[in-house]
């Protein structure tokens, strides 16, 4: 690709970056639907300074990660109503200077479950009470799931359904909630990490819908249990790419090529690819 003055950048910005399959995916996309622009990592680690760049620089969109999601909000123009909910920013979109922005986690979790099943009225447990769990819990309510939060320490997901105004129950009750749907939310199972469950393998049954949002590994130990007990799995490479890929047409206007982004993803998480996360 030919990179010239006027090529559109993308970009995510973080601390640490280098680890993010981001850059790989959307370059594949962008090549994919033949559009010009690169989109690369930036070490971020003075945030306004780092807003301040990307207006005044023309970065045309930019996806936030960790530990900038809830920090952006107040150096950026406008906030949308999801993003608000939220509480996180995982999106900016420069609209001719204007600083926009969203969240696509919640939307990408939905539409990676729709790939098995219909959330509409599953009793669906979530793992987790921080971030990417209050992303999913609201976009699944949302969409008629019958949500509930669990969690080691009971108070955040407390806290976090009362904010929502979802149930909750202490992580012990899981199996006598009854879920249909089992989604970890939380960084449990992640690399090195990889002998972890977030929980007990006895809950599990074979009539659930298993998924894991962690993507490193892309088999993480809950999903290994549960597909050893028969149940439908979802990796969080899934999520990844459908929150990428809302992403990408925020920023571009073009429908987004899930399945390259898919494969440029699982490519990339492959053994002979070297160690990512």
């Amino acid at each position: 690709m030919l990179i010239q003055a006027h090529t559109p950048v993308y970009a995510v910005i973080g601390d640490p970056v280098a680890h993010s399959l981001s850059p790989i995916m959307h370059n594949r996309a962008l090549a994919a639907r033949g559009l010009p622009g690169v989109y690369v990592g930036f070490h971020v680690t003075d945030l306004p300074a780092a807003i301040a760049g990307i207006r005044a620089l023309g970065v045309r969109g930019v996806s936030v990660t960790l530990p900038h999601k809830v920090v952006v909000i107040p150096l950026l123009d406008e906030i949308d109503e999801t993003a608000r909910a939220i509480g996180a920013v995982n999106t900016i979109v420069n609209d001719a200077g204007v600083l926009k922005g969203t969240n696509t986690d919640g939307a990408g979790a939905l539409k990676a479950l729709a790939t098995v099943t219909d959330v509409t009225g599953r009793r669906t447990a979530i793992l987790g009470a921080g971030g990417a769990a209050r992303a999913v819990a609201r976009a699944l309510s949302k969409a008629g799931a019958k949500v509930a939060l669990f969690n080691r320490t009971a108070a955040r997901a407390a806290a976090l359904a009362r904010q929502l105004d979802l149930e909750w129950a202490p992580l012990t009750n899981l199996a006598q909630w009854g879920p249909e749907i089992l989604i970890n939310a939380t960084p449990v199972g992640m690399m090195p990490d990889t002998a972890a469950l977030p929980v007990n393998a006895d809950v599990l049954d074979p009539t659930m819908v298993v998924m894991d949002i962690v993507y490193s590994p892309l088999e993480t130990p809950l999903l290994a249990a549960a597909r050893l007990r028969g149940c439908t799995t979802v990796d969080g490479a899934h999520m990844l790419v459908f929150q990428g890929a809302a992403q990408f047409e925020r920023w571009t206007g073009v429908a987004a090529p899930v399945a390259v982004m898919r494969q440029a993803v699982i490519e990339a998480l492959s053994p002979a690819s070297g160690p990512s996360s």
